[in-house]
Order: structure tokens, then C-alpha cells, then sequence
């Protein structure tokens, strides 16, 4: 005797999500197996973002090297991850001090990243600085800082790896940018300018190391969503603006858990290019190459709508 359809229906989709979960928990293995004894370096790994991707690639068996500005946060985070690690499973962090805002150290930095193991599988990206303010506001020093940080820093370290994935024939650099790499808005002048920097040079690294089996990776997110936001800063805006409810929409934010779990699933599958990002920000994308004049007319329209911090985010 055939059950009646509203039986059916409940039990498809307890099926289906039965299913999925099984999926996620067998793609989420092998996504651990595959970064297993591989040397993976993670730039500003104290962040939140850093922190997250530094708990998973640990936890898959991947032999890490943690760099960040603050020896004791990095302590920190050694701790966190070994104090209930597996060593039979997992592989103690190497802690290295990296301060891109420092570009005469480099060249150390470079040389004890290297020898740490030797050699470098993964290089991740991470760190980032962030601005908003008028132009007219921003220094020249901050502007270089701002690079140096932004640009200058990943784009040196990612130099200093490279001879020993050329010479292995592998290796995966990834780039943990901004969606501002590629579309500008108001008052983030230096931030925008330093990411899409950034994108050129990786973009350009991405087809002149092809050739030796390196892979590149960008990954175009919008901003971090560390926390909740106020009540004070949605008040703060007009609430019928178009040009504010696009802002808005553009600086929606991902959660540091959901990015970390993509750059893994980017080194994993060798995704090439990644754009992390809502539908609004993903039609201003389009609008910046089909229709421009309009984008531009919608920012600066909203300009005077936004309220301006005077500090850094």
C-alpha cells in the first residue's frame, strides 16, 4: 500500500539531510587528511581569522608556522592548540615574529620561515590592515604603513618562499584579500589601493608560476564579522537611502569560522579564485565593469550620507 504523500514528504527530507550531513562530515575529513605533514605557513595567526585557520589545519596534521607581531599572543595560541592536542596526531606550531610594518627584517623573517622545515607547501596570507577615513585625512606615512602591510609584506614573503616550491615543483600560495581589492568605496582610499595591489601582483604571480606546479589563490571576502553589530551604528545612518542600504550591504561582513573553513577548502580543491561576498556586493562587481557611470553616480550620492569614525576599524 503506497503511504500517502504527507508521509513521504517528511521522510525525504530526513533522508536528504542525513545525506548532507554525511557529505559535509566526509568532505570535511578528507579536507583534514589532505593538508596531513604539509608545512603551511599562517601570516597575523593571533587574528581571528588566523586563529581559526590555524586550529584547522592543526588539527588535520598539518606542521605549522605561526607568525604574528606579539610573542605572547603567539604563546598564546600555541597553547590553545597543543594543551589537548594528540602529539601521535598533530605536530607542534613553530612561532616566528613577523611585523610587515617592519620591511628591514624581512629578509631574517624570510630565512627563518624557510629553515623552519626547510621548505614551505602552503603560504597563507592573512594579514590586513584597515582604514577609513577622507583622503584628505591620511598622512603619507600612514599610506606607506598601509602598503607595507597590505602589499609590500605578503608580496615580499611570498617571494622569499617561492625559490623552494620552484626548485620542488609544488606549493600553494593563498591570499586572504579583500573584495576592496576589486571594488572601491568611499573613505578606504589607502585600504582599497593597497588590496587591489595586492590582487594585481597575486593575479600576475598566478600565471608566471603555473608553469612549476605552484597554484595561487585569491580569496575576496567582505569584512570580518567579528562581532555584532551596535545598535548605535544602525541608527547612525539614514534608513531610507539606497546609497546607505548598499553600503551596508557591501560591508556585511563573514564570520572568522567561515572564512578559515574556506581557505581550507580552497588549498584543498586548488581553488584558483574565490569571491566570498553577498548578492549586493556581487552585482556592484558587475555594475563596475557594465555600468560604471552609475556605480559611481550611487557612491557618490551616498557620500554624504555616511557617518564618518575619526579612528581605525
Amino acid at each position: 500500500m503506497a503511504l500517502p504523500f504527507v508521509m513521504v514528504l517528511p521522510l525525504l527530507i530526513v533522508v536528504s539531510a542525513g545525506v548532507y550531513y554525511i557529505y559535509n562530515e566526509i568532505i570535511l575529513f578528507m579536507s583534514k587528511s589532505l593538508v596531513r605533514n604539509k608545512v603551511v605557513v599562517i601570516t597575523d595567526a593571533v587574528s581571528g581569522v588566523g586563529t581559526e585557520c590555524s586550529r584547522l589545519f592543526h588539527k588535520g596534521g598539518a606542521r605549522l608556522i605561526l607568525c604574528g607581531t606579539s610573542w605572547d599572543k603567539l604563546e598564546s595560541l600555541y597553547d590553545s592548540l597543543t594543551n589537548d592536542a594528540d602529539p601521535k596526531e598533530t605536530f607542534a606550531p613553530k612561532l616566528v615574529l613577523l611585523d610587515f610594518s617592519d620591511m628591514e627584517s624581512m629578509e631574517d623573517v624570510v630565512a627563518e620561515v624557510v629553515d623552519c622545515y626547510g621548505c614551505v607547501d602552503v603560504l597563507i596570507c592573512n594579514s590586513s590592515m584597515k582604514l577609513k577615513a577622507p583622503v584628505q585625512n591620511i598622512s603619507l606615512e600612514m599610506d606607506r604603513n598601509i602598503m607595507d602591510i597590505n602589499y609590500f609584506g605578503p608580496s615580499t614573503l611570498a617571494k622569499g618562499v617561492l625559490p623552494t616550491m620552484i626548485s620542488r615543483r609544488s606549493g600553494h600560495i593563498v591570499l586572504v584579500n579583500s573584495i576592496q581589492g576589486r571594488l572601491a568605496v568611499p573613505f578606504r582610499s589607502s585600504y582599497a589601493a593597497s588590496k587591489h595591489a595586492a590582487q594585481g601582483f597575486f593575479d600576475c604571480l598566478r600565471a608566471e608560476v603555473e608553469e612549476y606546479g605552484i597554484v595561487v589563490s585569491t580569496i575576496s571576502h567582505t569584512f570580518i564579522n567579528a562581532s555584532e553589530r551596535t545598535p548605535g551604528k544602525e541608527a547612525a545612518s539614514k534608513p531610507n537611502s539606497l546609497s546607505t542600504f548598499i553600503a551596508r550591504q557591501m560591508c556585511h561582513g563573514v564570520r572568522p569560522s567561515v572564512l578559515a573553513n574556506e581557505v581550507m577548502q580552497t588549498v584543498n580543491r586548488k581553488r584558483k579564485e574565490v569571491v566570498m561576498a553577498h548578492p549586493i556586493p556581487r552585482v556592484a562587481l558587475c555594475l563596475r565593469s557594465l555600468l560604471p557611470s552609475f556605480l559611481f553616480a550611487v557612491l557618490g550620492a551616498g557620500v554624504k550620507d555616511l557617518v564618518l569614525p575619526e579612528q581605525m576599524l
